[in-house]
């Protein structure tokens, strides 16, 4: 996929439906054939209701993206600053909280993109590193992020509906050139 003829749009509130949709979907896709349906809608309904989305868009400390191509949303990054860190809330660091991608469109360097955009955003904003969790048990997230330099420094558990799971805590300092 050319990276060329992917645009990057930050999200305002008129975006919501979108989000939304691709919230779901995405995680949906990811994670469905690992957890039962029930944790998974218990997850979607707290987590990607209208509201709580709504609440994160209109965060200050927190900014969403979609990765457009072809005119539509097929993959989006949500990024974290200071408070509204999901677990540090260190004031020199940025958190990925979320890259997900339509499954038909994974491995297409979108993804990339929007790892890339969160590396220029923490560039941008003179920060120190750069940080993310990610499930254990997703082993092809897990390379992609070693790929970028990302290395393991913690765990923590993640609840996915009533299913306690482990995140891997992974960061990367920020190369200034």
């Amino acid at each position: 996929m050319n990276a060329d003829k992917m645009l990057l749009s930050k999200l305002a509130d008129t975006d919501l439906p979108a989000l939304r949709d691709i919230s779901i979907s995405t995680f949906y896709e990811a994670f469905i054939r690992y957890n039962t349906e029930q944790d998974m809608q218990d997850y979607i309904s707290k987590y990607f209701s209208a509201e709580k989305l709504l609440e994160e868009l209109r965060n200050p400390q927190s900014e969403f993206y979609f990765a457009i191509l072809d005119g539509r949303p097929v993959g989006y990054l949500k990024i974290n600053f200071g408070y509204a860190q999901t677990d540090l809330k260190d004031g020199n660091s940025i958190e990925i909280e979320r890259i997900y991608v339509l499954k038909e469109l994974r491995g297409k360097n979108i993804g990339q993109f929007l790892f890339d955009k969160a590396v220029q955003l923490a560039k941008e904003k003179g920060l120190d590193y750069l940080w993310l969790g990610v499930w254990e048990n997703n082993p092809g997230a897990i390379k992609f992020y070693e790929r970028n330099g990302m290395v393991k420094f913690a765990e923590h558990p993640f609840m996915l509906g009533n299913d306690q799971q482990t995140d891997h805590l992974m960061r990367m300092n920020i190369v200034y050139k």
